[in-house]
């Protein structure tokens, strides 16, 4: 028995347990960007205006934000092989409908449940790994896993540009299902049950609900606020809503005895500070591949091909040192690259402000691109690992999804700010103007 309780996993299912882990969360991470290239095409073949498609994107990013703390932590209870499995199984439903969808409400809903999927399988794949390899094996295999994630998070507007422009955007749908297909054969064939031997009490209902709407009310007001702004009564009473649940979600946490989430994981400074880390960083990264695509295509004139292919270089330098990455926290301690990798990366996104209008992508882009890659590459891999160290095995799932939700908050709030502030940008250039 391992030190949570669970039968050790065999040597032979482990590469499984990884195959399977870096291909169900790649549906995630993918869907998560591709429909940002795909938007265009989505808006004219359904009529969308400009906050149908906006939600498009959003309803996703507000449900998986909202529910992974949830997943973890029901994977944690009920067994995370399980909740896994069933959260594949939702996203390829949900695929097939967002496909199926003859308008944008039924996409926007179908957009919705994939996030409710997609907030079951994340975490899950990372519980799965932290289950099973041992601490000695957890860096190599968290950094091969978070290595594909970014890649996947890239590959997005690269495949969403090739299927938009040579097919259709319903494949952007599609290409899930083959890939769930493969994931549920192999975890039904080789990834073993693992579950959290503190969770085998009740589940704590109080607490999902609360850091649900915690989650959802904060997430939807920053989504809404750009566009209703902040006197909205609509915005103002999701904020407070999702105020007063974190508030009570605290409050129920310390009382009781087997909460969902121990709040003295927070005391530690490897997980208090790696989470600080992702917020920011994340925030950063979700905003520049959510508006570079939209600025090469409605700017630049690149097409959605194009556009997508512009962040190439980023995905080949992830996949080729990603593995290398992911033993940097054993080999110099989580300091080095944590420090190391944002200040290259914040040099990066640096680079992306420096381009006009009309330049060479070699001259004004590339250059961003590979710095971004390199920053992103070093730390990625490291403050996943630095999270998932600072916890035991028993507690992998609400870990995995305290710094996913944390990950996915940072995205989509930054998106609703950045937009904020663009939006007020060609406001005062277009009153200049005039």
């Amino acid at each position: 028995m391992n030190p949570s309780g669970n039968p050790p996993c065999p040597d032979a299912s482990k590469p499984w347990v990884l195959a399977a882990a870096i291909v169900g969360s790649s549906m995630a991470f993918i869907d998560g960007t591709v429909v940002n290239v795909a938007l265009p095409a989505i808006q004219a073949d359904l009529n969308a205006s400009a906050f149908q498609a906006q939600w498009v994107v959003e309803s996703y990013a507000l449900l998986l934000a909202a529910l992974l703390l949830v997943g973890g932590a029901l994977g944690d209870h009920f067994g995370r092989r399980r909740v896994f499995a069933i959260g594949v199984g939702l996203f390829a439903v949900a695929s097939a409908a967002c496909a199926a969808a003859g308008t944008v409400q039924q996409l926007i809903a179908a957009r919705a449940l994939q996030g409710v999927g997609g907030a079951l399988l994340v975490p899950g794949s990372l519980a799965l790994l932290s289950a099973s390899f041992p601490e000695k094996e957890r860096g190599k295999a968290i950094g091969t896993w978070s290595g594909f994630s970014a890649i996947t998070a890239a590959v997005g507007p690269v495949l969403g540009g090739l299927l938009v422009d040579h097919y259709s955007w319903t494949w952007a749908f599609l290409v899930n299902l083959p890939m769930a297909l493969v994931v549920l054969l192999i975890v039904w064939r080789h990834v073993p049950e693992s579950r959290s031997v503190a969770g085998a009490g009740p589940l704590d209902g109080w607490g999902a609900l609360l850091a649900t709407l915690a989650l959802a009310g904060i997430v939807y007001a920053f989504i809404e606020a750009p566009t209703q702004g902040w006197g909205a009564p609509n915005v103002l009473g999701a904020l407070a809503l999702g105020i007063a649940a974190s508030i009570a979600f605290v409050m129920v946490e310390r009382a009781l005895h087997a909460p969902m989430l121990p709040l003295g994981l927070f005391r530690n400074a490897d997980f208090g500070g790696a989470n600080l880390l992702t917020l920011l960083l994340y925030a950063a990264l979700g905003g520049g591949l959510y508006f570079f695509p939209l600025n090469l295509i409605q700017v630049q004139g690149y097409s959605a091909t194009a556009a997508g292919a512009a962040l190439l270089p980023f995905i080949l330098i992830m996949f080729v040192l990603s593995r290398w990455t992911g033993q940097l926290v054993d080999r110099f301690g989580s300091k080095l690259p944590l420090v190391v990798g944002p200040a290259i990366a914040a040099v990066g996104f640096a680079l992306f402000a420096l381009p006009g209008v009309g330049g060479s992508y070699w001259s004004d882009f590339f250059p961003a691109v590979v710095v971004l890659g390199f920053g992103m590459t070093i730390t990625v891999a490291p403050l996943t690992t630095t999270v998932m160290n600072a916890v035991g095995p028993d507690l992998a799932g609400i870990a995995s999804g305290v710094n996913n939700a944390v990950s996915r908050a940072a995205a989509v709030l930054a998106i609703a700010v950045f937009g904020a502030m663009m939006a007020w940008a060609f406001d005062g250039a277009l009153a200049d103007g005039l």
